[in-house]
C-alpha cells in the first residue's frame, strides 16, 4: 500500500505542473512578500512553462489568504507565500479557520530579512536617541504602522515600545507598501521594513532610516547603525518569507517545488542581488522549513503570553 502511495505521488510529480500555478499573497501588493513571490513566479514560469499567478488576497491577519490555500485542492497548483505573521497567528487569534500545521505543507524557506527603522522627513529625530527624546515629549501622540496585527513589523514595533519605555500606538495595515505610504504623509511616525519595500520611499526622500534592528550592518545601508550601536541594545527583528503547499500534497510534488527553488534561491546570481537588497537567500528543504516554522510558533507564543499583546 504504502509502495503504491510512493509511486502515484512519483507520477503526479513528473506530470506537475499540469496547469498555471496561483501564488496566494495574503498582503497587499508592493511589500516584499509580494516581491518575493513574483520573483519566485518568475523563475518557475521560465522552468516549467506554465504562469504563476499572483494572487493578493490582504486582509484578517493574512489569515484569508492561508485560509484559501488550505482549502485548496492538495496538488500543488496552489501555494502560498507565507510569512513570519503564519507563525504569530496561532497565538494571538483565539480561532484560526485552518490548523496551521495539518492543513499546510511546508515547502521552503526563501528569504530572510532584517528590519530596519524609518521615520518620515518631516519628523524632527535624526538618530533613535533623538526619536525616543521626542516620543517621550509627545506622549500619546505618535503612531507606528505595520502590516498587520500579528506581523513582524508590528513585534518590532512593540519591542522599541518596551525597550525605550515609549508608547507609540500601533496602526495596522493590509501590507508593508500601506504602512510605509502611511509613513511617508505622517499618518504614523515610525515603520520597520526590510529595505526592498522601502526604497521607493527612501530613495526619493520622503522617508529615512534610522538604524537597522539586527546584530550587523546592511552590506546594502554600510552607514546605517546598527540599534544597538544606537543606543537600543536587544533590539532585533527580521522577516522571513517562504513557500506553502495545502496540506496533504504529495510529497513528490513538494520535493519537486523545493528542489526548483533551492536551486533558484541559492544561485550565486540571486544571493548577491538578495544580499545589496538587505536580505539574505536562504532556499532550504521541506523538513527545514517546517522544524523553523514550529520554533517560531513556540517562540512568538512566549512574547505574545509574556507581553500580552492583542488584536488591536
Amino acid at each position: 500500500m504504502l509502495a503504491l502511495a510512493a509511486s502515484s505521488s512519483i507520477a503526479l510529480a513528473a506530470d506537475y505542473p499540469a496547469r498555471p500555478i496561483r501564488m496566494v499573497v495574503a498582503v497587499a501588493p508592493g511589500g516584499p512578500t509580494d516581491i518575493y513571490a513574483r520573483l519566485v513566479g518568475q523563475r518557475l514560469t521560465e522552468r516549467w512553462g506554465q504562469a504563476v499567478v499572483i494572487d493578493n488576497r490582504a486582509g484578517a491577519g493574512q489569515t484569508i489568504g492561508a485560509d484559501i490555500v488550505a482549502r485548496a485542492v492538495p496538488d500543488g497548483h496552489t501555494l502560498l507565500m507565507a510569512t513570519q505573521t503564519f507563525a504569530v497567528n496561532p497565538s494571538i487569534f483565539k480561532q484560526l479557520p485552518y490548523d496551521s500545521l495539518a492543513d499546510f505543507a511546508p515547502v521552503s524557506l526563501v528569504v530572510r530579512q532584517p528590519l530596519a527603522l524609518f521615520v518620515p522627513q518631516s519628523l524632527p529625530a535624526r538618530n533613535v536617541r533623538e526619536l525616543v527624546d521626542y516620543a517621550r515629549a509627545n506622549a500619546g501622540k505618535l503612531n507606528f504602522g505595520s502590516s498587520g496585527p500579528s506581523s513582524s513589523l508590528r513585534f518590532a514595533g512593540e519591542l522599541l515600545n518596551a525597550l525605550a519605555a515609549i508608547k507609540l500606538t500601533h496602526v495596522p495595515y493590509k501590507g508593508t507598501a500601506p504602512a510605509l505610504t502611511a509613513l511617508a504623509g505622517n499618518q504614523v511616525q515610525v515603520v520597520f521594513s526590510g529595505l526592498p519595500a522601502a526604497h521607493p520611499f527612501y530613495s526619493s526622500g520622503r522617508v529615512r532610516a534610522l538604524a537597522v534592528a539586527a546584530e550587523r550592518r546592511l552590506e546594502a545601508m554600510p552607514d546605517l547603525p546598527t540599534t544597538a550601536e544606537a543606543g537600543l541594545p536587544g533590539l532585533t527583528a527580521e522577516s522571513w518569507f517562504g513557500v506553502l503547499a495545502p496540506g496533504r500534497t504529495p510529497a513528490a510534488v513538494v520535493a519537486k517545488l523545493a528542489g526548483e527553488i533551492a536551486s533558484f534561491v541559492r544561485s550565486p546570481e540571486i544571493r548577491k542581488r538578495i544580499a545589496t537588497e538587505g536580505a539574505e537567500a536562504i532556499g532550504n528543504t521541506p523538513a527545514e522549513f517546517s522544524v523553523l516554522i514550529k520554533t517560531e510558533m513556540q517562540k512568538w507564543a512566549k512574547v505574545v503570553r509574556d507581553n500580552q499583546i492583542r488584536i488591536d
